[in-house]
């Protein structure tokens, strides 16, 4: 399986760095950023989507005409609806979730952002997401954009991981600590 992740991978950067090289040149990075965002939106919330980029069941044409479709209803700029037909001719949509991925990672890395991914145990009021950006800014020396979602499980706090560097404040590791320091007591 991870071999298969692997191959996505990098097909998807090949794509991905095409598209993104010729829109640097252009200077339409932000515009490809709202397109990015909006394809990873529509495969998130559609099944549809997902269907027609993994189904083995549907021909090239057929991927091809569906994915112009779909392109085009978005609004998206010719050089990404091409790439995305060129794609489904080559039997390669499969790799679409992590194009929107790779290319996501290239702008932000053309913007100095990062993103920091952060679980809490509630969701985030608007002062507590603000703090939290400007806290971690301030650390990275980078815009920082928080990717934030919610884990009951961790019954109070938050993990937050930006880069390689993660900071675990839970109550749910605080009792692991916990029960493990009391194991190696008793």
């Amino acid at each position: 399986m991870a071999n298969n992740a692997s191959i996505s991978a990098n097909i998807a950067g090949r794509y991905a760095q095409a598209v993104f090289d010729l829109v640097r040149e252009e200077g339409a990075v932000d515009a490809l950023a709202g397109q990015v965002e909006s394809l990873g939106a529509a495969l998130k919330d559609s099944a549809d989507l997902r269907t027609l980029i993994n189904s083995p069941l549907i021909s090239r044409g057929e991927q091809e005409a569906a994915i112009g479709a779909v392109a085009s209803r978005m609004g998206l700029s010719p050089l990404l609806a091409n790439t995305l037909r060129l794609m489904a001719q080559n039997r390669r949509l499969f790799a679409l979730p992590q194009l929107v991925s790779r290319l996501s990672a290239l702008i932000a890395e053309a913007r100095g952002e990062v993103t920091a991914e952060v679980v809490s145990a509630a969701p985030l009021t608007a002062e507590q997401a603000r703090r939290l950006t400007e806290t971690l800014a301030a650390k990275s020396g980078k815009t920082v954009k928080l990717d934030t979602r919610v884990d009951e499980g961790l019954i109070g706090g938050m993990i937050v991981k930006l880069g390689s560097q993660m900071i675990d404040s839970s109550i749910r590791s605080k009792l692991a600590s916990l029960q493990n320091v009391m194991k190696e007591v008793g």
